[in-house]
């Protein structure tokens, strides 16, 4: 049984791009594997957040987690300041990253980009995702491809302090899903769909109404040609559409290019719309019985508790192999 790890920043709700591109692989791997599924909130703190917003989104993710189909009898759900071995690791693998590495992540430049100042903690963000991963001794990640050269990098850092220490970390491999990784903006469909696009019409939150999702998905922009077919170059934003389409139906894109063939854009939009209607409706219900609950903090205390031994127990071989115990 292989053994996951992934996590998601409690930045404002969760879109559908999140849950396509994202969580629905948790749901389809808890069945087989040891998950662990983290609330990344030391890593939201890298760019200023409000506190206590940070705290509600970080509850409110948890219970989308939850909503959306993780089992807390399958995989282990926590919020990642709960277990301190994360930073104290992250500081540990600092110490064998390099300036030039860390220079090179496009996130970081992405974020950096047009600002007097950024904090030294959104540059050195990938140390501490490393710390996250490599703490569970975790053999898959499952990520948009958006976190590939991160994961790329987490690679490098274990097969360095391996090498350099002795075999301490597994290294981990990234699994990213064929249709959905990568769902984009409806308005801008070059761009990647984002929680925090100021164009709310550009992205899908897992939280809103069926007239909301009817209204923005109606207003997605595609071209003058009204044909529904699949050409991510020529056709960014119907391709945008029919992989939205694709993944909340499980229909493939042949079978739904099909479906429309002879239709125009309208029929096409009312189709997306309700399959990403259909797919929300029984996740909202379930996020809406479990967001001001015990049943949540129950789950939330059982998982940081599981997570805290399994972290600590990796924590204390890495200190051991670099020197930083008198033992």
């Amino acid at each position: 049984m292989k053994t996951i790890f992934s996590g998601i920043q409690p930045s404002g709700t969760l879109t559908i791009g999140n849950y396509l591109g994202a969580i629905k692989q948790f749901i389809e791997l808890q069945n087989e594997h040891d998950c662990y599924y983290c609330i990344v909130d030391y890593h939201a703190i890298t760019v200023p957040q409000d506190p206590k917003e940070l705290k509600q989104n970080s509850r409110s993710l948890a219970a989308l987690y939850i909503a959306a189909g993780l089992d807390p009898k399958k995989s282990t759900l926590f919020i990642q300041s709960e277990v301190p071995a994360h930073t104290e690791l992250s500081w540990m693998l600092q110490s064998i990253s390099y300036m030039g590495e860390l220079e090179r992540m496009t996130q970081f430049k992405d974020k950096a980009d047009g600002k007097d100042a950024v904090s030294s903690a959104l540059f050195t963000y990938p140390a501490l995702m490393a710390a996250d991963i490599l703490l569970y001794q975790t053999n898959v990640v499952p990520v948009g491809d958006d976190q590939k050269q991160h994961l790329e990098l987490t690679r490098n850092v274990a097969e360095r302090f391996n090498n350099r220490f002795g075999k301490t970390f597994e290294v981990p491999d990234v699994q990213i899903p064929e249709v959905g990784a990568r769902i984009m903006s409806l308005q801008e469909p070059t761009k990647k769909m984002s929680k925090s696009d100021e164009n709310v019409r550009g992205f899908v939150s897992m939280l809103d109404t069926p007239k909301q999702i009817e209204k923005k998905i109606k207003s997605a922009v595609t071209d003058s040609e009204g044909i529904v077919t699949f050409d991510k170059e020529n056709k960014p934003g119907v391709s945008n559409l029919l992989s939205i389409y694709a993944s909340c139906t499980g229909e493939s894109i042949d079978t739904i290019v099909n479906k429309y063939d002879g239709k125009g854009y309208g029929d096409f939009k009312a189709g997306v719309a309700q399959a990403v209607i259909s797919l929300l409706e029984p996740i909202q219900e379930r996020y809406y019985e479990l967001i001001e609950s015990d049943e949540l903090d129950e789950i939330l205390d059982a998982g940081a508790e599981k997570a805290n031994e399994t972290a600590q127990h990796t924590l204390l071989n890495a200190k051991r192999a670099m020197g930083l115990t008198r033992h």
